[in-house]
C-alpha cells in the first residue's frame, strides 16, 4: 500500500504543525484539510501560520464527495472528537489508515468503533513544543510520532511515507505502554503547568512544581498495574528525558487553554485518573487536588 492521499481534521497544534510538513511534500490536492465553512472562511481570511509563515492549505468541507484519504489523521480535541468522526466519513475508505493525535487513551478505542478497529493505529505524538495563539502556531522541536502494532503493511507503509514526507517517527511493538506511558506524562505536566501557571521550564527543574508532576505521574503508574499495562521506574525516567528536550518556555495544550480562558481536557485527565482510582480502589489524592483547582479556574469563566 502506498500512501499518497492524506485528510487531517483539526488545525490546533498537531494538525498544524504536521500538516504544514506535509504540505511541503505532497501535491497540494493531496492533502486536505477538513473543516466547516465558518472555519473555512477565517482561516482564509485570518491566514493559518507555522513559525511566521502562512500555511497554503487545501480546505474541503465535510459534505464534499471525494476520494478515500490513504492517511487520515484526527487532531481535533478530546470534546470535539464525536462531530469529527461524523464529519471525516467521506474521507474513510476499506484501506484507510486512520491515526488519533488526541490526547488520553480512549480515543482509538472510539474512532474503531465507528469505522473499525481493523483501519486504527494506536499512535502517540510526543516531544513537540508547539505553542498555538490564535492562528499562530510557533515550535523549535517538530518532536515526533510513534505508532506500532501488529498490523504490519499499515505500520509498514507509514513508516515508509513518514520517511518521504521527513516527518520524524519511531515504530513501537508495544505501544499500549506508550500510549500509558505518555498518558502519565499528560496527567502530570500538562496539569501543573496550567496550577501554576507557568512552562516546561518550572517542572524541568527540582521544586513544588515538578515534586506535584511526579507524584501525580506515579498515580497513574499504580493504576497501570491494575490495567495490565504496567509502568515501570524506567518508564518514568524516560519520559521525564522527553520533557528534559523541550523548550523551556514552551507551555503544554492544558497550560495554554487555561491562559485564554478556555475549558481543558481536565476530564481526560485528572478526571480519568479519579474515576479508574476509584474503580480500582488506589488513593489518587493528588490528581484530585489538580481536578479541583482546574475546575475552581474554569467556574471562573462563567462568572465573569
Amino acid at each position: 500500500m502506498v500512501i499518497k492521499k492524506v485528510s487531517i481534521i483539526g488545525l490546533g497544534a498537531l494538525g498544524i504543525l504536521f500538516g504544514n510538513q506535509f504540505s511541503k511534500r505532497l501535491p497540494r490536492a493531496d492533502l486536505r484539510i477538513i473543516a466547516d465553512q465558518d472555519r473555512i472562511q477565517r482561516y482564509q481570511e485570518d491566514g493559518v501560520f507555522c513559525n511566521g509563515e502562512r500555511c497554503d492549505f487545501n480546505y474541503v468541507r465535510p459534505r464534499e464527495a471525494c476520494e478515500p484519504a490513504d492517511l487520515l489523521i484526527i487532531a481535533v480535541k478530546f470534546n470535539g472528537l464525536a462531530d469529527a468522526i461524523q464529519a471525516v466519513k467521506h474521507h474513510v475508505g476499506e484501506r484507510t489508515i486512520i491515526l488519533s493525535l488526541l490526547n488520553g487513551i480512549t480515543s482509538e478505542e472510539i474512532i474503531g468503533e465507528a469505522y473499525g478497529m481493523d483501519k486504527v493505529l494506536y499512535c502517540v505524538a510526543q516531544g513537540m513544543d508547539a505553542v498555538k495563539v490564535e492562528n499562530q502556531l510557533i515550535y523549535d522541536h517538530m518532536g515526533m510520532i510513534c505508532f506500532g502494532g501488529n498490523k504490519t503493511e499499515k505500520v509498514n507503509s507509514l513508516a515508509e511515507f513518514f520517511e518521504q514526507v521527513e516527518i520524524p517517527y519511531e515504530v513501537d511493538p508495544d505501544m499500549l505502554r506508550r500510549l500509558w506511558g505518555k498518558f502519565m506524562l499528560n496527567v502530570g505536566v500538562n496539569q501543573t503547568v496550567a496550577v501554576f501557571e507557568s512552562n516546561y521550564g518550572e517542572v524541568q527543574v527540582e521544586g513544588p512544581a515538578r515534586t506535584m508532576m511526579i507524584s501525580a505521574m506515579r498515580e497513574v503508574m499504580a493504576l497501570s498495574e491494575k490495567v495490565g499495562v504496567p509502568l515501570t521506574e524506567e518508564d518514568l525516567d524516560y519520559w521525564l528525558r522527553v520533557l528534559g528536550t523541550l523548550s523551556p518556555d514552551g507551555k503544554p495544550s492544558m497550560a495554554q487553554d487555561v491562559e485564554a480562558r478556555r475549558f481543558s481536557e481536565v476530564e481526560l485527565f485528572s478526571g480519568t485518573v479519579v474515576k479508574l482510582g476509584k474503580r480500582y480502589d488506589v488513593p489518587t489524592p493528588v490528581n484530585q487536588e489538580l481536578y479541583h483547582r482546574i475546575k475552581s479556574v474554569e467556574k471562573q469563566y462563567t462568572m465573569a
